[in-house]
């Protein structure tokens, strides 16, 4: 399976921007899948994760009522809403499917937040 987000760019302070994971070479139906990322001179930080159905949801302290994370299984994706972006915000995103084999992370997509 492979991953490709998409979505980042330039936001001001309080602006919004929609990323988008797409798989292909497997569905993503039965999948936990989860959305992380590194700002510059940082570690990899977990920003969400959602279940395989979608019923569940898990976020960082630093996004919870700012981001939304959500699935189209029709579309094999995953997007991560994010509203009232902050500077500290910005970073390279990356999406992760995890398999009982193995961890599949995808190519990022970097986000800037500054005025």
């Amino acid at each position: 399976v492979q991953l490709q987000a998409s979505g980042g760019g330039l936001a001001q302070p309080g602006g919004s921007l929609r990323l988008s994971c797409v798989a292909s070479g497997d569905t993503i139906s039965t999948y936990v899948m989860a959305w992380f990322r590194q700002a510059p001179g940082k570690d990899h930080e977990f920003v969400s994760v959602i279940s395989w159905s979608g019923g569940s949801t898990y976020y960082a302290e630093s996004v919870k009522g700012r981001f939304t994370i959500s699935k189209d299984d029709s579309e094999n994706t995953i997007f991560l809403q994010m509203n009232n972006l902050k500077p500290d915000d910005t970073g390279v995103y990356y999406c992760q499917l995890i398999t009982p084999e193995a961890i599949v992370w995808g190519e990022g997509t970097q986000v800037t937040v500054s005025s």
